[in-house]
């Protein structure tokens, strides 16, 4: 099925056992060798044909923060060498990616400025850059060959130079950033120059057989910047100067046309990277971002338009998905829904990066799953299906204990039922039928359409797990009862009569959700070039965008910031979409009534106003549903409560699959005989 995949490949001087590249992730625990070891070692076990570290400094000016490694520096030699042991210890092949953030580089990781091609600031770091001088250029150059030498003496297969998404060697090529008039900036041929001479200098100092793969962009999406000829003319001088392979990434940080996000449809990207192979010929291209099940890797690579696929985000929600795929396993792999959440939101601050769907990521030593003693495993319940309740019977059960999960519902998947079906979240579905699967393969018992309306089924367990969730608060307003009005679960959960406009109560993520879910409707061409056309990159073959089904939405909100607690990375493409669509966003309202024909409120500056509206949705928040919990208490055996339903406020996926692992590890290190445990 994964035939091409599968097959071998060849970088360089460097066979590889398959076309599946694991593309670089900065981490946050790149100082903690035994943690680094242990991620990169299973991934390794998992099928990558090769891994690309995230970026190594190659010095101090160019750290994206505090938590990087600092190839040319000492303390960075243990933990990159104790990886490189342990991949090849698995069989693995592991890259170092030399890295420079230049003007994205942060004045607070370290006292010093950004440095950049010209003093032009970004969006994305709050410090202004500094040019550097002619030496500083040439310091550089030798930092990044240096780092490369060391790369090789501590092991690594090969190295690849970061000369995209927005980055120092990027910000060389784009006449948007290099505004210089000397050697390194005016034409194409010198704003190529430093790049080029960081590819010869590597070469003369860690020699012509050391594997070097160069990251670049594909497209900035940047206006202004560098242009598609000059990125193919880029591309063929580097293919002409010795490269081993291009990896093609796509836009910058600052760029308005999201790259990574959930609303970016699968794959599309490639044909990017199709373009730069179009140029160098038979030199390996990569294509890489969105790329998230070997199905579309395969797609791909049997199409022929490239040489391998990077998937960096997919190997965080599932360290075997190469493997599984080898196996005939594709059912079993834990998809990437591309939520950010807890990878590059985490990465953009600094912090230990994980995945929401498989929270054990990067956590591998902290959450071992080595069953216990058979004289010691026990019989679980997990009362709710949702995200915390299907993690938690997942991780008992894979820590060797007997479980059963009770769901009231036909189907698991709690909130990531309704979650499926907003625009941009269909993957959601894909966790849903990960843990449906994986829960059977492990011998869970799952008794859907099971309500435990009381503790009595629960008795004969020897610990439980309340994960329950939450229920869609109604505020105390007038008129919430009238026919008009349906919650956020009834509009996502069933088929209600919705009218052409729509008043939304509660405009936080949830809100947010059901009005790009009413807004988004239904467009005539399919949802790549859509996507493209939406972007202002491509137009259908007909040169009309025709969308039709869009409900006329107000989304309204007491607070000021709507979309308040969607990720970082996440909640600019979606108001940009809600704008785009026509949606009416109220801030800062207070609600008065509903009424017949739509909603009373008073608006920011306390002039009433009735919003006329044929349906009114209420996605005024959660309230935790735990009438469980004293009854279970009362069984005097271990419990833990996670999810919704501990806590409602503030509630986000990635809380819920977290204390789902949390409370399997707890309960299972828990002595056997009932103890008492508060929630």
């Amino acid at each position: 099925m994964f035939e091409r995949t599968l097959q071998a490949g060849v970088i360089g001087t460097l066979r590889l056992a398959n076309r599946i590249v694991m593309g670089s992730m900065h981490l946050g625990i790149e100082s903690d060798g035994a943690a680094l070891a242990a991620f990169y070692s299973q991934r390794a076990r998992g099928g990558a044909g090769l891994i690309v570290t995230g970026g190594s400094c190659v010095n101090r000016a160019g750290a994206g923060g505090r938590n990087y490694s600092f190839i040319n520096e000492p303390e960075s030699s243990a933990p990159l060498r104790g990886a490189v042991e342990a991949v090849h210890a698995a069989g693995g092949r592991i890259a170092l990616q030399l890295f420079h953030a230049g003007r994205y580089a942060y004045f607070a990781s370290f006292g010093i400025a950004p440095v950049a091609p010209s003093a032009i600031p970004s969006r994305f770091s709050p410090d202004p850059p500094r040019a550097l001088s002619e030496g500083e250029i040439l310091e550089t150059i030798g930092d990044f060959a240096r780092g490369a030498l060391a790369a090789r003496d501590l092991g690594f297969d090969a190295v690849e130079v970061m000369a995209s998404e927005g980055y120092l060697l990027n910000q060389f090529l784009s006449p948007l950033t290099n505004r210089r008039d000397d050697a390194w900036g005016g034409d194409l041929e010198r704003r190529m120059r430093l790049p080029r001479a960081v590819l010869h200098e590597i070469r003369a100092l860690a020699g012509t057989e050391f594997p070097v793969i160069f990251r670049i962009s594909g497209a900035d999406l940047m206006k202004d910047s560098t242009t598609a000829d000059e990125t193919l003319s880029f591309a063929a001088a580097l293919a002409g100067d010795g490269v081993d392979a291009l990896n093609v990434g796509i836009g910058w940080h600052e760029s308005s046309i999201p790259t990574v996000q959930q609303v970016v449809p699968s794959g599309v990207w490639i044909p990017f990277a199709g373009a730069v192979k179009g140029a160098v010929g038979e030199l390996p291209v990569i294509a890489s971002n969105r790329i998230n099940s070997l199905e579309a890797a395969e797609f791909a690579l049997a199409a022929g338009s490239v040489d391998f696929i990077s998937m960096a985000r997919p190997f965080l929600s599932d360290a075997n998905i190469v493997a599984k795929a080898a196996r005939n396993e594709a059912a079993l792999v834990n998809t990437c829904i591309a939520c950010n959440q807890a990878c590059i939101d985490r990465s953009l601050v600094d912090a230990p990066v994980s995945c929401m769907v498989n929270p054990r990521a990067a956590r591998e030593l902290e959450f071992p799953e080595e069953p216990p003693p058979k004289a010691l495993r026990r019989r679980f319940a997990v009362v709710g299906g949702g995200p915390a309740g299907m993690e938690s019977a997942r991780a008992l059960a894979a820590l060797g204990h007997a479980v059963e999960l009770f769901e009231a519902e036909d189907e698991l998947g709690g909130q990531f039922r309704m979650a499926c079906r907003i625009p941009g979240k269909r993957d959601f579905h894909e966790t849903i039928r990960y843990f449906t699967n994986e829960l059977a393969r492990l011998g869970v018992v799952v008794r859907l359409r099971s309500r435990c309306s009381d503790a009595a089924t629960l008795r004969g367990f020897d610990a439980i797990v309340l994960a329950t969730g939450v229920l869609p608060r109604r505020p105390p307003l007038s008129g919430s009862d009238l026919p008009h009005v349906l919650t956020y679960a009834e509009l996502l959960l069933g088929n209600p009569e919705v009218g052409e406009r729509v008043a939304i109560v509660g405009a936080g993520g949830i809100g947010v959700d059901v009005a790009h879910y009413l807004s988004f409707g239904e467009a005539n061409v399919d949802e790549t070039t859509r996507f493209l056309y939406e972007q202002g990159l491509a137009a259908p073959g007909n040169g009309a965008l025709l969308v039709t089904g869009r409900k006329q939405v107000a989304l309204l909100r007491r607070g000021a910031t709507i979309g308040k607690g969607i990720g970082k990375t996440t909640r600019w493409t979606v108001i940009a979409a809600l704008r785009a669509a026509g949606v009416a966003t109220l801030p800062n309202v207070s609600y008065e009534a509903i009424v017949p024909g739509g909603i009373r409120i008073r608006d920011a500056g306390g002039t009433a106003r009735l919003i006329e509206a044929d349906t009114v949705v209420i996605a005024a928040g959660q309230e935790r549903n735990d009438a469980l919990l004293a009854p279970i208490a009362a069984l005097g055996v271990p419990y833990r409560v996670v999810g919704g339903a501990k806590d409602a406020a503030e509630l986000n996926a990635v809380r819920a699959f977290d204390e789902g692992l949390r409370a399997a590890h707890s309960l299972s290190r828990c002595h056997p005989e009932p103890l008492p445990v508060s929630s």
